[in-house]
């Protein structure tokens, strides 16, 4: 996998961990509370571009105690409408999401803005009692236009997220998982061994069939069931597929 970190002048954004079947990059700009800059922007890209060609399940969590505190103030104020319509956050949000494993949010601390819609384009989110979701955006003259106005009500359904989104309230974590924008919390020293797990879990299935459910999950509605069959078809012809019901059948037997 190729080191997102070289031929950076300033310090990395991202502190990227491979293993066999997982990556766990954490957000890494603690004079920021892990604003998302251009910069770290860019280093996703390149994780994205990696785990695009050498597929392994993500796990994205922040240094600190802090997920990320929104995106860098100082380089959106000086933003333009055609900047906007390049939709830069919104861009590798959307490829984090389409990524072909499964991608897991860890969030320990706030998860503010640019923050917040990261964890919303995630497949799973756990956090911890300190976990805080919120979109301050229109307090500062802008919309959540990088994916929190059709993610988040995918996730809570449209009446809580227009409340989070218009009142721009902050969201604690008894509240995120009582919701469904979180599905377990756990204690901040406990988080990413959670995270694990469910990588351990995944790890444990067809990276296949892992692969094409998240492709289903992902399919607009007015493609089901056709592209149901058509997934199922690939798997059923598998040699994978017939070699885990052996097993399972020959597990059963004794």
């Amino acid at each position: 996998m190729r080191d997102v970190e070289a031929g950076l002048s300033e310090a990395p954004r991202l502190r990227v961990e491979v293993s066999d079947d997982r990556v766990v990059a954490t957000l890494d700009r603690p004079d920021r509370r892990n604003a998302i800059d251009q910069r770290m922007v860019d280093e996703l890209h390149a994780l994205c571009a990696d785990l695009e060609a050498d597929p392994r399940t993500l796990i994205v969590t922040g240094a600190g105690g802090i997920f990320a505190a929104g995106a860098d103030i100082a380089q959106l104020r000086e933003r333009t409408g055609d900047d906007a319509r390049r939709g830069i956050n919104a861009s590798v949000f959307d490829r984090l999401r389409h990524l072909p494993l499964p991608v897991i949010a860890a969030v320990d601390g706030f998860a503010l803005g640019g923050g917040a819609e990261l964890a919303y384009a995630a497949d799973i989110r756990i956090g911890t009692p300190r976990a805080r979701f919120g979109n301050p955006e229109p307090g500062l003259g802008i919309i959540a236009a990088a994916g929190a106005s059709w993610r988040l009500p995918e996730i809570v359904g449209h009446a809580r997220a227009s409340e989070l989104l218009l009142t721009t309230r902050t969201l604690d974590a008894d509240e995120a998982l009582q919701w469904g924008l979180l599905s377990s919390v756990h204690d901040p020293e406990e988080l990413l061994d959670a995270a694990h797990a469910l990588v351990d879990r995944i790890a444990a299935n067809s990276a296949r069939a892992t692969i094409l459910t998240k492709r289903a999950l992902l399919a607009p509605r007015s493609d089901h069931p056709t592209v149901d069959g058509e997934l199922q078809a690939e798997l059923f012809d598998s040699p994978d597929k017939h070699a885990r019901m052996t097993a399972f059948l020959e597990r059963k037997k004794k």
